[in-house]
Formats: C-alpha cells, structure tokens, sequence
C-alpha cells in the first residue's frame, strides 16, 4: 500500500498540474471507486462539473482537492489506487475508475485501480480541525508543520502495545506503514515487539526522527515501487527499493552487524527486522 512518500509525490505532481483547472467532465466507471458517495455516481459526476481547482493537500495517506466553498474531494489510493495525466486521445487503461476531463486543456486525470480498495468522495471541510470531515480522526504525519513530537512521545510512553503496532496506529500518528515501519525501527534498532513502554523517551525520540528521515529519503527518490501498482502522476516508478536495508530482504546480511534479516507474520502482513541489532522484548 502506498506510504506518506508515495502518496506525497502524487499530491505534489498533481498540484504541479492542476491547480486552476476547471472540471468541464466526470465519468465514473466502477461504483465502488465511490462508494463512500452514497447518492451514487451521478450526484457525484454533476456536483464537479463546473469546480476549479485552487489547492491540492495530504494527510498521511489521504489526499484532498480543494475548491472555492467547503466542499473537498478526498481520494485514497488503497492497495493500487494510481492518480495518471493522460493525453485526452490515449487510450482507456484497463482499470480505470474515474476519469475527470478540463476546460480547455487536452489532459485528463485519471483514477485507475486494479484492487478497487482505493477511492475518492466528495466531503465537506472541518476547519476546526483543518482536514476534510470524513478524515478529522486521522493524527497530523511527521512533516506537517503542526506535528507535535513531545505529544506523541508522550501518548507511546503510557502504551503497552507493541511498538510497530502504534507506529501503524493512523490515530497516532499517520503516514506510517509497513514498509517504513521496519526501515524506522531497524535504524532505531528497536525490535517491533518492544512495548512502548518499555522505551526510554529518548529510544522514541530517535525512533520517531528515524521515520521521519527514512519518509524524507524516500520522497525525494519518488517513494518506493516493488511493482507497476504505484507510480507517479507520469507513470513513473520510485527507486528507494534499492535504498531499503530490511523491508523484503529476507536472508540477507544486515547493512549494519551482517547478521541475516529476518521476516515474522504481523497483523496480516509481515516484519522484517534484524535479530542481531533489534533485541526482542524480555521474557519471563
């Protein structure tokens, strides 16, 4: 699933691009790409015909299209959601969702998503809490200007749960998931089974600087692409694959002790880690 960085580099191609932009045309392919629209894709193609576009913004894994009023279109990108520019006359790709056509300018934005987790609804802003209503809950990520780090140090302090299993915690914290959750805790050299509580507030200080520097890398090579389900606003790839020192390198050395990275099933997903740098939690 797309992270902060894969989902930042979309945010910041679209507003490259789109800023100013009027809608003249909405096509919706497939109902569950808006099935959070419940008066179904009708309303929702005629409620954006007409909008121009004046901001484009993201938290965590969230990204939202502002207009002149308080309404927002909310997209999520899910498993293999895929924000594409597209030439007007080329071609329909096999998964497309949603399709959204421009006075006066020969590109369309298209929605394509092979898995059909993602989507996109129309929502009204919370300005008290400076996101769209429908995602008020969701926690400010690392690089959002009013990120508060003390705080968070300090709500992780007082849980017992597992470590990773916060960091994936999107009322926490958002933006984080499984990918930069392992890079994270292996340079903080935390294994995912701590307890929270467990970490001095320093170990969760570096911990959180660890995710943060580790998003910052991988935002600045386009995000990480193991296959053609995530790719930029163009179509391209990212290349932090390469950069990753345990996400999917099960039985390689660690960068660090040499040791081999190891994979455990967590959540439904996995973790990698090291068994050299990152001691488990004690037992007994």
């Amino acid at each position: 699933m797309p992270e902060l960085p894969e989902v930042e580099v979309v945010r910041a191609g679209l507003e490259r691009h789109l800023i100013g932009k009027e809608i003249s045309e909405v096509s919706v392919y497939h109902p569950r790409a808006i099935r959070k629209h419940l008066a179904g894709p009708k309303d929702f193609e005629g409620r954006l015909v007409g909008r121009k576009i004046s901001d484009i913004r993201r938290r965590g894994k969230y990204l939202w299209f502002e207009f002149d009023d308080d309404e927002v279109l909310v997209g999520h990108l899910g498993m293999s959601g895929q924000f594409l520019l597209v030439p007007t006359d080329l071609e329909f790709e096999k998964h497309l969702r949603i399709n959204f056509a421009f006075a006066n300018w020969p590109t369309q934005l298209r929605f394509v998503d092979q898995r059909t987790f993602g989507g996109m609804s129309i929502d009204q802003f919370d300005s008290a809490n400076d996101a769209p209503a429908s995602i008020s809950n969701i926690a400010l990520d690392p690089f959002d200007p009013a990120f508060d780090i003390e705080e968070l140090i300090e709500r992780l302090r007082g849980r017992d749960s597992q470590i990773k299993r916060l960091l994936l915690d999107q009322n926490l914290v958002s933006g984080i998931g499984n990918i930069y959750a392992d890079e994270s805790l292996w340079r903080a050299k935390i294994h995912p089974e701590r307890p929270a509580s467990s970490l001095t507030k320093a170990k969760l200080k570096l911990l959180i600087e660890s995710a943060t520097a580790v998003m910052g890398e991988a935002l600045a090579v386009g995000g990480t692409s193991f296959d053609d389900l995530y790719v930029n606003v163009n179509g391209e790839s990212g290349y932090f694959e390469r950069g990753l020192a345990v996400y999917g390198r099960r039985g390689e050395p660690c960068p660090r002790c040499r040791v081999a990275i190891r994979r455990e099933a967590f959540m439904n997903r996995s973790s990698h880690f090291c068994p050299g740098c990152q001691p488990g939690p004690r037992t007994g």
